[in-house]
């Protein structure tokens, strides 16, 4: 069995209810996931928070005073910032018109409580597992972009060395070409690296 170590490269979950029960029952389902759980009491409070910090999911209640979880949603997939956090819907109803209307605001799961346990951690650490990837994918495009601005730094250099006449020798031209040859190469393996 392998352990790893907690990611906490804005893994953050947020959790969202105006019952402090509820969110002491989140907390105990989902505090062995080792990562970030921050709480807000209210929809004003939650999108305080996700203006504050980046999340990897949202679970969200349906039912709360002022901002619902409905409104909340639909400010949440209304900003740049926050469009792309997925939002999992916790509601104490069996309303089917609740179901619709949460994935219509732009819901990636919706859960009826009492919920089971297992599932909501297993879902929720999907998401966990998204967000991870997508920051590494994120970080692989950083590395790339970087690297592909170091080579056509080098090409400019040779071109501009070029048109002053500056390199004479052929053997500096070569020589040139292969630092610049090297860094593709590297750049190709940093592609294939998984």
């Amino acid at each position: 069995m392998s352990t790893r170590a907690p990611f906490h490269d804005g893994a953050s979950i947020l959790l969202v209810d105006d019952m402090e029960d509820n969110l002491i029952a989140l907390e105990a389902v989902l505090g062995s996931l080792n990562e970030p759980l921050v709480r807000a009491r209210s929809g004003e409070e939650a999108m305080k928070a996700l203006l504050r910090q980046k999340f990897a999911v949202v679970l969200l209640d349906v039912r709360m005073p002022g901002m619902d979880g409905f409104e909340t949603a639909s400010n949440i997939k209304r900003l740049d910032q926050t469009k792309d956090v997925p939002i999992i819907f916790l509601t104490g109803s069996d309303d089917d018109g609740y179901a619709f209307r949460g994935y219509a605001t732009g819901a990636a799961d919706f859960l009826t409580k009492p919920f089971d346990p297992w599932v909501l951690r297993a879902k929720v650490n999907v998401f966990l597992e998204l967000h991870r990837k997508n920051r590494q994918l994120e970080r692989m495009l950083t590395d790339e972009q970087r690297r592909f601005d170091e080579i056509a730094e080098r090409l400019t250099a040779i071109e501009e060395q070029l048109a002053r006449g500056e390199l004479v020798e052929v053997a500096e031209l070569r020589h040139g070409m292969a630092r610049l040859h090297d860094a593709l190469r590297a750049l190709g393996r940093a592609r294939s690296t998984p």
